[in-house]
């Protein structure tokens, strides 16, 4: 292996750094040319989160946090910052599907009086490789494979497997994109992490630790792994509807920024490398402190001018909040700089309306593509006395970006300190802190996934050198699924904690059913007056309702009323939907009876455990489609819902989210 110039490399795995835990050297010279040319290897699609959905809205601190950072924007409760948010999905293509199994990004740019500060997340809070270096390696490996560019938006394929069985790094990282954190249910109902530690520094220059977390209020939701296969099908957009939807609607998408807070001197008690980012940091260790709210209010008015064009960058900061010398954030620190050249066109993609601070900008940088600016007078340089001596220096007013002046010392080398050495402890953590229906589908997602990896060596390494070192039953359920032997597990659990409950979505569940969207199937016949109460009382409480028949305009009520049809049959599909409302009336429930097209809507519905409803001769349908009215999550009444006790168990059962507990759901043909 050698660089474009042909000279000889001998470890490809390690930046240049100041000791085994310091900074990345900016004369690593293999670094910056293995990351410039992954940077530009796209023109003009992003290289990765090419696919994505974006919002305006604001931010607002709760209470000054004048105590931890001198940050402004983080001082003033009254002080609303605007911010522009973009979600997307990493693997794929501009033109992939919304719903594949992916890492989705979660980025945010605030425009603060001090300039720009753009915290560039993802919903997972770890990642594949600790140090940059190998970033071009793993997002080669999962994108479609050179020979062929299959499959797109997609794992589930020889090169990337092949990378995770022999970089054992990525073992925790691969458990999160194994779960239904890889599948959110929408943008709205995903945590965001910041995923590095990062600095929090105040006026007195004291520095702490810190994690950054988005927290919806809407709590955290996921699709099953067949809802989601079906919706790249019958609605590849569907998170972007959904985003554009809410909004539109007044259901203005609500996060909470939370904090993990750490002060130096306790690092050593957590017992975990704070500079590798494919550990966490346990929320039963180090509690999430909800600090302020994000709402997104605002779609943007051109996809292309604002959700296109904008361009996060790892390094844009504020004096407040700084970097650490997680090797990691020092490669993103070059790379989001470097890769906007190629992608926006040259060095002015900050003058770009959507990038453009609100904060003044003063400075001697000058032409170049695409410039805007037109710079008056004769001093473009620094120090001058033709201009006055402008721009001065923001040393007076105590405005300019100080640095933290950390201590730094050791030996230049290519190494990884010894305390990045354990890669599995925190995969174990992860997997027995799930449900037992999330480890099914952890399970059945390496079973896919592998299943679709056409060498079988590569089936063996994942088992033997990944699996075998997390979890007994994991490695067993997956080596049988493969037709493998199952080798003797390995697991040495470190850490303080067994199991975080933190991690397991079934944990992160809210009571409302607040912009949940509730099916309703009706005919010729339908009896109106049920409809439009249970209707009326579910839409009270922020969720939608859908009319679905056979075909758009109205349907006769029982009582000869037109009832407004939302949706056609043809055009939508239970997988679209949170639950399932069948009202009564006999001649509609006979017709719907006849029509395999809604039988298999309810039944489908009911194998992905979601809610069920149904009143008077509407569980007639229930028991034709085979599926019992005493079913957990089923809400059957023969009276009718006037009584009001249909209604509060019936949005209850919506707000459980699943039913996992179904034991005959896999019997029920969908």
């Amino acid at each position: 292996m050698t660089t474009d110039q042909g000279i000889g490399i001998e470890n490809t795995d390690d930046s240049l750094r100041v000791g085994a835990r310091g900074p990345t050297l900016l004369e690593d010279f293999h670094f910056r040319e293995k990351m410039m040319r992954f940077d530009h290897e796209r023109i003009p699609e992003r290289v990765v989160h090419a696919r994505g959905s974006a919002a305006h809205g604001y931010f607002q601190v709760y209470e000054s946090m004048a105590e931890y950072s001198k940050a402004r924007f983080l001082q003033d409760p009254s002080v609303k910052t605007p911010v522009f948010v973009r979600f997307s999905t990493v693997a794929g293509s501009r033109g992939s599907a919304d719903t594949v199994r992916d890492v989705r990004g979660f980025a945010v740019k605030f425009y603060t009086e001090e300039g720009n500060f753009d915290l560039v997340g993802n919903n997972i809070p770890v990642f594949f490789i600790q140090d940059g270096i190998k970033f071009p390696d793993v997002i080669h490996a999962v994108k479609p494979e050179p020979h062929h560019e299959m499959p797109q938006a997609a794992s589930a394929h020889d090169s990337f497997w092949d990378f995770v069985s022999l970089v054992p790094e990525t073992a925790h990282m691969v458990m999160w994109a194994m779960s239904d954190r890889a599948l959110p249910r929408s943008f709205r109902m995903m945590e965001g992490f910041g995923v590095h530690t990062f600095r929090l520094v105040n006026a007195q220059g004291v520095s702490r630790f810190v994690k950054f977390h988005w927290k919806p209020l809407l709590g955290v939701a996921s699709l099953v792994w067949d809802e989601s296969q079906k919706l790249a099908g019958k609605d590849p957009d569907y998170h972007r509807r959904d985003l554009w939807e809410a909004i539109e609607q007044g259901d203005f998408p609500e996060y909470e920024l939370g904090v993990q807070i750490i002060e130096e001197s306790d690092v050593d008690k957590l017992g975990i490398e704070l500079l590798d980012p494919t550990k966490i940091v346990p929320e039963e260790l180090v509690p999430v402190r909800r600090i302020g709210k994000l709402t997104l209010n605002r779609n943007p008015t051109n996809f292309f001018a604002e959700t296109e064009q904008v361009a996060f960058c790892v390094a844009n900061i504020v004096p407040g909040i700084d970097f650490t010398d997680d090797p990691l954030m020092q490669a993103r620190l070059f790379s989001y700089l470097d890769t906007q050249l190629t992608r926006l066109g040259g060095p002015n993609f900050a003058e770009i309306p959507i990038n453009r601070p609100l904060a003044p900008v003063h400075n001697h940088q000058q032409d170049g593509f695409h410039r805007q600016t037109i710079n008056a007078g004769r001093a473009n340089y620094h120090p001058n006395s033709l201009g006055g001596g402008c721009p001065m220096l923001s040393v007076g007013n105590k405005s300019g970006f100080v640095h933290h002046p950390e201590k730094l010392g050791g030996q230049k080398a290519r190494v990884r300190s010894e305390s990045f050495g354990d890669h599995f402890s925190q995969a174990t953590l992860f997997f027995r802190s799930l449900s037992k229906p999330e480890q099914e589908h952890l399970i059945e997602a390496l079973l896919f996934e592998l299943g679709k990896v056409e060498r079988k060596e590569i089936r063996q390494r994942v088992v033997e050198r990944i699996l075998a070192n997390i979890d007994g039953e994991l490695v067993t359920r997956v080596a049988e699924g493969l037709g493998l032997p199952v080798p003797r597990a390995s697991v040495t659990p470190k850490g303080k904690l067994e199991k975080s409950p933190a991690l397991s979505i079934e944990n992160l569940k809210k009571e409302s059913i607040q912009t949940r969207r509730i099916a309703a199937l009706v005919a010729d016949g339908v009896d109106a007056a049920e409809l439009a109460s249970v209707r009326a009382a579910i839409e009270k409480m922020g969720a939608k309702v859908k009319v679905i028949a056979k075909r758009l305009g109205t349907v006769k009520g029982a009582g000869g009323q037109p009832v407004e049809v939302d949706k056609s049959a043809p055009t939508t599909a239970s997988i679209e939907y949170d639950a399932v409302f069948i009202p009564g009336g006999a001649a509609s429930v006979a017709a719907l009876k006849k029509d395999g097209d809604a039988l298999h809507f309810v039944q489908e519905a009911y194998r992905h455990c979601k809610a069920l409803g149904a009143t008077k001769e509407g569980l007639e349908l229930l028991r034709a489609a085979g599926i019992a009215v005493n079913a957990p999550g089923v809400v059957a009444t023969e009276a009718g819902a006037d009584g009001g006790a249909f209604i509060s168990t019936f949005v209850a059962a919506i707000a459980k989210h699943r039913h996992w507990e179904r034991a005959d759901k896999d019997g029920v043909p969908a």
